[in-house]
């Protein structure tokens, strides 16, 4: 079997030949010690991007063929490199090659060429290995020159290059790999001289700086080595077979045994034990030549594409690799950082648990990783969540005793997730938990319906579940998740109707009321998912075309629903009818029926019992989301398409009639009594009220004239001032529906001009009562008059004539300055309030969190109304400036409370900055307009910032100096010039100590002055700069000549000039040492504050000094590059995140290294390649570690089971 994969110091191939190659082998000798022939591809290598050779070098290279890198002419193209096949994909990849091993025959050193560029060509690079550099150079000296080849203007290679022809070739290149083995598998790859060379080459290139190489070749191994684990596997086979027969021919009789055939057995068992012990050797090497060290490869692919291979090899050779010493890897790498490499950990495993015969040599690794999974459910990333619970479903479907309760609830809760994949994924995770045992006697019994199906006991556990979830509000979320799963039993309404209606069985416990509840709301959720074919809000991507058969599924279940639930739900509503949280469920029931079903299926009969229920409902409950799912109801019936129409119209209207008259005669009875008034009359007339205008919401009752009725009732109520204000409320908002109505029926444009003139006065009549109401001492009268006041001016402002309404003008109103200073009083008196005055105006009913969270709410929808009218134009624009000024007195008091500095981290903080990036969104791009709001806005922030000293003493940041990461918030919206004035002003507020600061506490001023330095040196150079470089011709062009004086005035100067920022005014807090005499400026003891001048002239100077160093610095690399012929060339966009985990010493990343390389560096012996065991341990230590540190970084451990 395969040896421990313990760190290697060489490669372990055998011994027997002279063609052994260590990790850093050269290519200068063949076997046979004969010299291998040149061929140089030099003039040709620029890898993909040149496919057809010269005529003139055409069949150069090879013996005696007339191949280019040993392709023939195929499929009428020309002779083309072998990357440019792949490339192009048009070839049968095994016509490929096999072309390439017929060369091989011919010439292996020419093949084995063609080979070597093909992986350099993959990699991206330039340059092509010739036969001289194969036969003299050493592999490290290969690679070197390689990586000097490379395009330094591009990052890109084929690998990452974005199109589909390099989609395609990813794939190409991996079947290549599978195939080439494949075709090899009987005589080439034991040859000792191919896998050998292409070993050696993909481990080189595999530690290679340049990410290219390292990633391409590192996928070269890895599907190598899946391709060799497959031969192993065929190998291991064949060795069963063979030492069966061997067996079987041994236990025969002496007269009956074939000894010739036990020889011959015995010869093939041996080959086949050769083999198996070369492949081992093989995959050996790549494991710990190239697995070992790139699975924690600071590219994420990289990593990536180690694990998803290494779950392969589990997969297909579990004898071999299944066991602690590979798992361990899988481990670890499950706490990446990187989402895509846990995604592949999770799906590695998914392969494992998937197959129930593995899971007894998983058990150990469950037990150890189990808690990980777990934890990985609630990832950031949604994918590794998803498949996490996946993982965990497998987990979970191998065995029941792995997962504690305890695990298990924390996946149940993910069913209520707003991702729907999660959700999805842990309501299967819950399906499987709760509902797949079923009990032995059921699976072969025969069906049963109702309460005696198999599905009720599920359908009660579903509604134990929901009612232990506590989350009461949210059955559709938990319907929606188990829909895929359990749509069978989430289907199965007539066992809910029958748990309902049903007496229980003898033994069997009854529902609670609780119970009941739940159950008819999820049953409400099923029906809607049924209906509607899409999840609940919040979780929909979008509308999805529907399928013919989710079409066809969904008129089937229309059906069902119809059929069913016609005939039961008359007697469900008879059952509870007196229950309000029951019934507005029910009642939602009818808006999914498919209506012609009562008549072609002949259910007129259960159609009039449902009218009548929903009457008698009416006429019992006064709640008004009862009369309002009854008006609902009433309108999805009242459908003129359908037969049944008439029906319906004219039981509604009997109902509208008995309403409307029943409120006419108690109206007036109620407006002749006047102070006389008893409670019951007044409960009469509201919950008449009530039903009528629950049922004017969704009908035209134009024909009943209510707004006469009601009109008289308001202005009693104004005249009188006692009227029971749910009166008031429902009065006002069956008025406004009734108007409503009326300008719907003329914006058909069928209407009479008498109509137009009666709206036009009962608008304006209705207005005005809305504004005498605006005074009206109850709070919840003044808040509806409000809130339809803001309604109707909005509706009836001069928008309404747009779209081809002309003939609405004469209904456009226009509010009058009285009513505009009205509604913008109500507004600072009743939303801008602090907490405390609302809760005491509220009278107690604030006192827990839920009330003062639903009075915040109905502030904001106050706010909301009245700035509909401000930016419809409806009220004049300049009411906006006292909403602005509101916003910022509450923006100080909420930073004065979050109490004595800021912390960067909070949530508070987080939230404030997030309100200061949408407030700056509001300044619009017109930066002339808000010039001086802005200069304001930063002048008042910075001195904020500044204002509390530090309570630690000097050398500490000031107290509230967080606030300038908001503040930068708003550096984008000043203006050029007047950044540069900002920034004077900011370092009017700044010692020299605070400007060389870099620890985190400044990062605020450091990213503020950064904020106002950005973008606003197109015309001269940041203030710091500035001073640093007046004579340099780094100066902007467009500096004027006069801009030197102005620079040197004072910050207070600068900060009043009319041109710039004119309503800024300087400030008290700090004088600035400029506006003193020259000799005061140079007085050291001047209060330890330096002047503007001096700040930034110190810090310029600091900047030209270490600009200079770097640019000596650079200067003497590039006389060392030039002179050394085996320094390393840098490409720019192929190793910038490579340098610190995986190159190696000698890689010149920073000024030390530079140093060291300087003074301690042999650069005419340099080598890339250093022995391993060395290279190994030295590069180490550079390498992150993102697992375990005391498993994987230390060598030793590498071969010892993790467990």
């Amino acid at each position: 079997m395969i040896a421990a994969p313990e760190l290697p110091s060489d490669f372990p191939f055998p011994q027997d030949t002279d063609t052994r190659f260590s990790s850093d082998t050269d290519f200068s000798e063949e076997p046979d010690g004969r010299t291998a022939v040149t061929v140089s591809l030099a003039a040709k290598g620029k890898g993909g991007k040149k496919g057809k050779k010269p005529a003139g070098e055409k069949g150069k290279g090879a013996k005696g063929t007339g191949r280019l890198n040993g392709h023939h002419q195929e499929n009428g193209m020309e002779n083309m490199m072998l990357f440019e096949v792949v490339k192009l994909g048009r070839s049968a990849m095994q016509s490929v090659v096999d072309d390439w091993i017929e060369s091989y025959k011919t010439d292996r050193d020419v093949a084995l060429l063609d080979l070597i560029n093909f992986f350099i060509q993959c990699s991206g690079c330039k340059g092509v290995v010739s036969g001289e550099m194969f036969r003299n150079m050493q592999n490290s000296e290969i690679i070197r020159r390689m990586t000097e080849e490379f395009d330094e203007d591009s990052g890109d290679y084929p690998l990452t290059i974005a199109g589909p022809q390099w989609k395609r070739f990813k794939t190409s290149f991996c079947e290549f790999i599978a195939v080439l083995v494949r075709q090899c598998q009987y005589s080439i790859i034991y040859d000792e001289y191919m896998m050998d060379t292409v070993i050696s080459l993909l481990t080189g290139l595999s530690d290679s700086q340049v990410r290219a190489f390292r990633h391409t070749s590192t996928l070269a191994a890895m599907k190598l080595m899946t391709a060799l684990v497959n031969v192993a596997l065929n190998l291991s086979i064949n060795m069963d077979n063979t030492q069966r027969q061997y067996e079987s021919e041994r236990n025969k009789i002496v007269a009956k045994r074939a000894n010739d055939r036990l020889e011959l057995l015995l010869q093939k068992r041996k080959e086949l034990q050769e083999n198996q012990d070369e492949i081992e050797n093989m995959m050996n090497a790549i494991f710990k030549g190239v697995f070992v060290h790139r699975y924690r490869d600071s590219i994420a692919e990289i990593r990536a594409i180690c694990i998803e291979e290494i779950g392969v090899w589990m997969k297909l050779y579990s004898d071999a690799f299944l066991n602690d010493s590979y798992l361990k890897y899988v481990g670890w790498t499950m706490h990446d950082k990187q989402g895509e490499v846990r995604l592949k950990c999770l799906t590695a495993l998914q392969g494992l648990y998937y197959n129930r015969e593995l899971n007894t040599r998983l058990e150990l690794f469950t037990s150890r990783f189990k808690d990980r999974i777990v934890s990985m459910t609630l990832d950031k990333e949604y994918d590794v969540a998803v498949q996490a619970i996946k993982l965990l479903t497998l987990v979970l479907h191998s065995t029941d005793e792995v997962l504690s309760p305890e695990d298990c609830e924390s996946v149940y809760h993910l069913v209520y997730s707003a991702h729907r994949p999660v959700a999805i994924a842990a309501g299967e995770f819950l399906f499987k938990k709760l509902f797949s045992q079923r009990e032995p006697e059921e699976e072969g019994a025969p069906k049963r319906r109702g309460r005696q199906s198999p599905n009720a006991n599920l359908i009660k556990t579903t509604v134990f579940f929901f009612l232990e979830s506590e989350l009461h509000e949210h059955a559709a979320y938990l319907v929606d998740s188990l829909w895929e799963c359990g749509a069978e039993l989430l289907k199965d309404w007539e066992c809910m109707t029958s748990l309902l209606l049903d007496d229980p069985l003898p033994g069997e416990e009854a529902l609670t009321d609780r119970q009941e509840t739940a159950l008819i709301e999820i049953m409400l959720c099923t029906v809607r998912q049924a209906a509607e074919c899409h999840p609940p809000v919040g979780r929909g991507t979008g509308k999805r075309v529907m399928t013919a058969k989710e079409k066809k599924t969904q008129l089937d279940d229309r059906t069902r629903i119809t059929e069913l639930f016609a005939v039961s739900l008359p007697p469900l509503l008879a059952k509870y009818a007196m229950d309000s949280e029951k019934v507005t469920n029910l009642l939602q029931l009818p808006q999914f029926f498919d209506l012609e079903i009562y008549t072609t299926g002949r259910l007129e009969k259960h159609l009039e019992s449902l009218l009548r229920q929903v009457r008698e409902i009416v006429e019992k409950h006064t709640d008004t989301d009862v009369l309002e799912v009854c008006s609902k109801t009433y309108h999805a019936l009242c459908n003129e398409e359908f037969t049944i129409f008439n029906r319906v119209d004219i039981a509604r209207s009997q109902l509208l009639d008995e309403q409307v008259d029943k409120f006419n005669r108690l109206l007036e009875d109620f407006l002749q009594e006047g102070e006389e008034v008893d409670e019951d009359d007044t409960y009469q007339i509201l919950s008449t009220l009530k039903r009528i205008t629950a049922f004017h919401n969704a009908h035209d009752l134009s024909q009943w004239d209510l707004f006469t009725s009601n009109f008289k009732l308001l202005n009693t109520g104004i005249e009188n001032g006692d009227m029971p204000e749910q009166i008031v409320i429902q009065s006002l908002q069956c008025t406004h529906y009734v108007i409503l109505w009326n300008l719907a029926k003329l914006s058909e444009g069928s209407s009479r001009k008498e109509d137009m003139v009666t709206l036009r006065k009962q608008m304006r009549a209705f207005c005005l009562m809305c504004q005498r109401y605006l005074t009206n001492v109850n709070t919840a009268v003044k808040e509806q008059a409000f809130t339809i006041l803001c309604d109707v001016l909005l509706i009836f402002s001069h928008q309404m004539v747009s779209g081809g309404r002309e003939h609405l003008e004469p209904l456009v109103y226009s509010p009058e300055d009285s009513l505009q200073v009205e509604l913008l009083s109500f507004i600072l008196n009743h939303v801008f309030i602090d907490q405390d005055e609302e809760t005491n105006s509220t009278d107690g009913q604030q006192d827990d969190e839920a009330g003062k969270i639903e009075a915040l709410h109905k502030r904001r929808n106050l706010l909301a109304a009245y700035c509909k009218l401000i930016i419809y134009c409806v009220v004049e624009m300049k009411t906006g400036a006292d909403i602005f000024k509101q916003y910022m007195r509450l923006f100080n008091e909420m930073l004065s409370e979050l109490g004595h500095g800021f912390d960067r981290s909070s949530s508070s903080f987080c939230g404030i900055k997030e309100l200061a990036r949408r407030f700056s969104l509001t300044f619009g791009l017109d930066q002339v307009k808000t010039r001086d709001a802005i200069a304001m806005l930063h002048k008042d922030g910075i001195e904020f910032a500044f204002k509390e000293p530090s309570p630690q003493g000097e050398g500490n940041p000031p107290l509230h100096l967080a606030f300038l990461d908001i503040l930068s918030e708003f550096s984008s919206k000043l203006m050029r010039q007047d950044k540069r004035t900002v920034h004077m002003y900011l370092e009017r507020f700044m010692t020299f100590q605070m400007a060389l600061q870099r620890e985190d506490c400044w990062l605020p001023l450091i990213s503020y002055r950064n904020s106002l330095q950005a973008g606003g040196d197109d015309d001269t150079m940041s203030v710091m700069s500035g001073y640093s470089s007046r004579g340099s011709s780094v100066r902007s062009k467009k500096a004027k000549p006069t801009a030197a004086t102005k620079e040197s005035s004072s910050s207070s100067e600068v900060w009043q000039q009319s041109l710039q920022t004119p309503v800024m005014m300087p400030s008290p807090h700090l004088t600035s040492t400029a506006m003193r005499e020259p000799k005061r400026g140079r007085d050291d003891s001047y209060m330890g504050v330096y002047p503007l001048s001096q700040v930034t002239w110190m810090l310029a100077q600091r900047q030209q000094e270490e600009a200079r160093q770097q640019q000596e610095r650079a200067m003497n690399y590039a006389k060392l590059r030039t002179n050394l012929q085996h320094a390393i060339r840098r490409g720019t966009g192929l190793m910038e995140e490579d340098e610190e985990p995986i190159v190696e010493d000698v890689m010149m990343s920073s000024e030390g290294r530079l140093d060291d390389l300087n003074e301690g560096m042999d650069f005419d012996t340099m080598d890339i390649d250093l022995p391993p065991s060395k290279n190994r341990r030295e590069r180490s230590e550079l390498k992150p570690d993102y697992f375990d540190p005391a498993s994987i970084m230390d060598e030793s451990v590498l071969g010892v089971s993790m467990f």
